[in-house]
């Protein structure tokens, strides 16, 4: 059984249906409803941001197994591109990193490199990034992580008047 569940909005009909039938489905059917869960409704509710109409009925149960299981996916992977980092939120779809309702775009280099700092406890040296973001497996002297770093830290000064988001270390970068 999955954790997502399947919250049934103002529709006791479809909702008795569902439920027995939950046993051969991947979530779980509730009757209340929470903002995060998928839910299903007759008509498209401004207030709720992951929902399904069901709007045509008769459909088959296979046809709305498959729709509510597409609807899933297609959450799980929103989930997914989506990172909290301290005040911030970064899209990895759009490539966006968001305070508030400020919008910063970035490439995709920088956002790999926010991500990746985010993702470590410690400062990360200039040669790690280089191997791990960049794929460069040579010892030769090159400033492209330090100019890249200067750059993203402008942007983010610029937009944001965050001076701090990404600090300097004696042994490399590190988000604060």
């Amino acid at each position: 059984m999955s954790n997502q569940n399947l919250i049934i909005y103002n529709f006791q009909s479809l909702y008795l249906i569902l439920e027995e039938l939950e046993e051969h489905l991947n979530f779980k059917i509730l009757d209340i409803h929470n903002i995060k869960d998928l839910i299903i409704s007759k008509k498209k509710m401004s207030n709720f941001d992951n929902q399904f109409v069901l709007d045509k009925i008769p459909i088959k149960i296979s046809k709305l197994i498959e729709k509510i299981n597409i609807q899933s996916l297609k959450t799980q992977y929103n989930d997914k591109s989506e990172l909290k980092i301290n005040q911030y939120k970064i899209d990895l779809n759009s490539r966006e990193l968001i305070e508030k309702n400020n919008k910063l775009k970035l490439t995709e280099k920088e956002a790999n490199i926010i991500v990746y700092l985010s993702q470590s406890d410690n400062s990360v040296s200039i040669d790690q990034l280089q191997f791990d973001v960049w794929g460069y497996r040579s010892k030769l002297e090159t400033h492209t992580v330090e100019t890249h770093i200067y750059r993203l830290r402008k942007k983010i000064l610029k937009k944001f008047n965050d001076n701090d988001f990404i600090i300097s270390h004696k042994n490399g970068y590190k988000i604060n």
